[in-house]
């Protein structure tokens, strides 16, 4: 997702060779696209179609509570990420202050703090019973406010998920906008009028694209939403289904969330509309104005509120929780389980990203050997994974689990699928493979698009068949991608959390579950440390991007 967002666009067109004669194996390629497009689409389709057989369902208590709560919690989210990120874009690409050129890249940290860890943080810190309103009862003694509910949820949201709009609104006053918003000025519009009457609608499409994100991001939360006692479709999904085991009514939620995902990305194409955006010329574009005084004082406070508050407090208070326990209890306040957590959440993310690249690679070379429109639609059913809720995508492996299993048995198979059907390592990294084949999709294809046509076309001529065009060219050509979609894949699996809660088998214990199981019963000290090694890893990804956006700045700006 990170390279979408660095990007701030689709993913790059393939680069297909101008030839495309049916040599031996292609088929087998396109077979194989197709086959795992399938795999990919199995789970939603099965969650689809069972909720229509289903007939009438026996909906848990509070549903309409639910949806409510679901579609408050979606808008207030995009409200606040709408505000902050495109406030902020605007600030660091329209001015310069103190510290401008390193807030602009520091502001993107808060994509390495988990919505769940900020969450248990800001209740421990900002709770009637936290460090703050203890000590303003001190001099207040009547005051004591609850955070919890809806208000809080979507404050600790918006700051954990602003980045993406961020992201894209500063791509798109960078990008899209330097000659028209010139011919805007020259016409005698002011920069505020400019921003409102050029700028922002220029951005809408890029505005909507890291708005829709952000709301699958809050679809797919639901730890988040637990601590702070909202109840969220998704959330009643896991309860239904880990709680009271209705496996029938967890099927019919799931359908009712990927409704929700459905209206956010028919929401995201109506804001869009029918808005074609190019840009001739590049222009002067925005000219930086500078803020001196008390508003370049406030300019640099802005973007310091925001990431204080978003990481550098909440790390703070992680270290703290982790070394004062430390220094008090010693090495016995560390759970002697902690490495077989840690090593198991390495274990699945390393599969999951090796299985991911596989089939990215698969995928972007058969579209590579000219595989047509079938193969192409293939390609794209393939990355819708990772815009399905994970709740979705638990329960429509569980059920395809089931009546994998039913067909086995119904075949004489003793035992049928075994474990596989309640829940398996396995299953797992299949629901894995579903979300996050598409970022690793992104991030491989880019690398292939980059290889000529004449390249690909040269083996070809030389008599190398399809398989030992991948092996002996394309491969060692987009080395690189492959390791970003490695390390992008495996830093998503190791945060990730409803499928593993769904999905992991009895006894199975990841680092992210262990950290919300602790959080769960407010054990915030101790789940400090594995939480610290959780944004640890989270901010490899942030750091390639830090990288990317920085090379195509400089690019843009002709420093080589």
């Amino acid at each position: 997702m990170t390279e979408a967002v660095a990007s701030g666009v689709a993913p790059a067109a393939t680069v297909r060779p101008a030839r495309r004669s049916r040599g031996p194996g292609r088929p087998l390629w396109s077979a194989a696209v197709l086959v795992l497009a399938a795999a990919v689409a199995a789970p939603v389709v099965t969650v689809v179609v069972e909720a229509t057989r289903a007939g009438v369902p026996d909906w848990p208590a509070g549903l309409v509570r639910m949806v409510v709560t679901t579609v408050l919690l979606m808008g207030g989210v995009a409200l606040g990420t709408l505000v902050l990120g495109t406030g902020l874009a605007w600030l660091v690409t329209a001015h310069t202050f103190p510290g401008r050129d390193v807030w602009v890249w520091l502001l993107v940290l808060p994509l390495a703090m988990p919505a769940y860890i900020l969450g248990f943080v800001f209740l421990s810190t900002f709770d009637a019973a936290g460090d703050v309103q203890v000590w303003l009862r001190d001099i207040l003694p009547w005051f004591e406010v609850s955070v919890r509910g809806l208000g809080g949820c979507i404050v600790v949201m918006s700051l954990s998920l602003y980045p993406y709009v961020y992201l894209m609104a500063r791509a798109a006053f960078t990008e899209q906008a330097a000659g028209t918003y010139d011919a805007a000025r020259v016409l005698g519009a002011g920069r505020r009028r400019a921003l409102r009457r050029v700028l922002l609608p220029l951005a809408r499409p890029s505005l909507a694209a890291g708005l829709a994100l952000v709301m699958m991001e809050v679809l797919t939360d639901f730890a988040t939403v637990q601590y702070f006692g909202v109840r969220t479709v998704s959330l009643g999904v896991y309860t239904v289904w880990r709680t009271n085991y209705d496996f029938a009514t967890a099927v019919q939620l799931s359908a009712l969330v990927l409704m929700f995902a459905v209206a956010v990305l028919a929401a995201e194409r109506l804001l869009r509309g029918r808005a074609r955006f190019t840009q001739h010329g590049r222009g002067n574009g925005l000219v930086r104005e500078p803020l001196r005084g008390l508003k370049g004082v406030l300019a640099t406070l802005a973007c310091v509120a925001a990431l204080a508050v978003g990481v550098v407090v909440p790390l703070l208070q992680l270290a703290w929780w982790a070394v004062s326990t430390l220094r008090r209890e010693g090495w016995a306040s560390v759970d002697p389980r902690f490495g077989e957590y840690l090593i198991n959440s390495l274990m699945v993310a390393l599969l999951a990203a090796l299985a991911c690249v596989a089939f990215a690679v698969v995928v972007s070379h058969a579209q590579r050997m000219g595989g047509g429109s079938l193969v192409r639609t293939g390609a794209q059913v393939t990355t819708f994974g990772y815009a399905v809720p994970g709740a979705v995508v638990g329960i429509g492996v569980l059920l395809l689990l089931t009546q994998l299993d039913s067909g086995l048995r119904a075949l004489g198979v003793s035992g049928g699928t075994g474990l596989l059907a309640t829940g398996s390592i396995p299953a797992i990294l299949y629901a894995y493979a579903v979300r996050f084949v598409g970022p690793a999709y992104q991030a491989v294809d880019a690398s292939f698009a980059k290889l000529p046509a004449s390249v690909t076309q040269s083996a070809m001529v030389l008599g190398c068949s399809p398989r030992q065009v991948l092996t002996r060219v394309h491969l060692p050509l987009v080395r690189p991608g492959l390791a970003v979609a490695l390390v992008l894949v495996a830093v998503d699996a190791v945060k990730e959390l409803p499928l593993v809660l769904m999905l992991r088998p009895f006894g199975f214990t990841t680092v992210s579950v262990w950290v919300y199981e602790l959080a769960s019963e407010n054990l915030w000290r101790l789940a400090a440390l594995p939480a610290l090694v959780i944004v640890g890893l989270a901010t490899v990804p942030v750091a390639l991007l830090f990288r990317q956006v920085r090379a195509e700045d400089r690019a843009r700006r002709g420093e080589g």
